[in-house]
This record gives structure tokens, sequence and C-alpha cells, in this order.
């Protein structure tokens, strides 16, 4: 019996796979990291807001992540060898690592859950180590007020093109295509052109 219900879950978890979509999103405009990218499975018949709300967030905590490292990095650089500071060297080499780019070249996707574990493991290991950094609890409040970040409602998801709508589901889009893979690129709303003069032209 135990071997014919192990037989029967691995059937499910092979249809099961047989039916994910790998998604490698992009987002970001370059920037001093480029542009950020990650892999994500998901299933044909899974809402396109409930992709919205996972791609969107693995984004902005990927470029959280990101941006933690090129802050924080010239300050450690000077503390090389302090015990002090090497718990939170350690928190960011293996945030970095897990996040990086470089894993859609591996073919791994990103998990949302482990990426919001290094993140807090950096916060946590900041307010440890900020004074021999020379900075403040402040200073890390107000990096993290500064940071741009996606916002689910207003981002747009482009396939080939066309923009995936809220309240569909992805088949409705790709059909049932089974085990196939597609580019979804994240896109904020451009903003209309600033006014140098403050005013219009009389």
């Amino acid at each position: 019996k135990a071997s014919s219900k192990g037989k029967i879950e691995h059937k499910s978890s092979l249809a099961k796979a047989s039916r994910m979509v790998r998604v490698h999103v992009k987002h970001g405009d370059g920037g001093s990291d480029g542009a950020g990218e990650f892999l994500y499975d998901t299933e044909t018949t899974s809402k396109i807001d409930e992709i919205a709300k996972d791609i969107i967030e693995i984004a902005n905590f990927q470029s959280k992540i990101q941006c933690f490292a090129v802050e924080f990095e010239p300050h450690l650089s000077k503390l090389q060898g302090d015990p002090k500071a090497m718990p939170l060297v350690r928190a960011l080499s293996e945030a970095t690592s897990y996040a990086s780019k470089d894993q859609v070249k591996h073919n791994k996707p990103l998990s949302l859950y482990v990426l919001r574990d290094h993140t807090r493991s950096i916060e946590k290991e900041f307010l440890v180590t900020y004074s021999v950094m020379g900075l403040s609890n402040s200073d890390l409040q107000q990096f993290l007020s500064d940071l741009q970040i996606l916002e689910e409602n207003t981002v747009q998801l482009l396939w080939a093109g066309k923009e995936l709508t809220r309240g569909k589901k992805l088949r409705d889009f790709i059909g049932r295509n089974e085990k196939t893979k597609i580019v979804i690129r994240l896109q904020s709303p451009i903003p209309p052109p600033a006014s140098l003069s403050g005013g219009e032209k009389s």
C-alpha cells in the first residue's frame, strides 16, 4: 500500500510539473547595477493578479539586496578582518549570491520566502554593526525610504509586447502550453515630463 501511495504521489508531482510555466522576469532600467532578472515558476491556470503580486515582490527584494550591497560594501571594505563586521559581510555575501541575476544562467528560480529571509538577516546584522561602520540606525531608515520599489497597482506585466491584464489567467494569453518558457517584463508607467520653468509659457 505504501508503495502504491508513493507511485500515486510521484505521478501527481509529475502531472503538476508538466503544467508548469517557467517565467523569465526582467525589470529595472539598468542603473548602476544593471537591470534585474530572475526565473519564476507558475502554472497556466494561475491568475495574473497572483503572478503579478509574486514577481513584483521578488523583483523588489532582488533590487533591495543589490542596493544593500552597493550601499554597505564601501563601509565594510574598511573593516576587513574585523570580527564585528563579519556577520554582516556573510549575510550580504549569501544574499547577493542567491539574488544574483546569474541564477538565470544556472536555470534556478528565486524563492520569495528565501529572499525575504536574506533581507531580514541583512537588516538584523546591520543593527548590530552600524556603529562600527560609522553609520547610524537612521541611515538605514533613510536608505529604506529612498529605495525605489515597484508598486503592484501600477506596474504592467508585458509579454510579447502585450499587457497581461489583471482579472484573467495566464492561459488566456499563452494558451494551455505545458512546460513552456516565456519572458515577462515589468514596466512602471512613464511619468509626464517635468516642466523646467515651473509653469506653461504664455
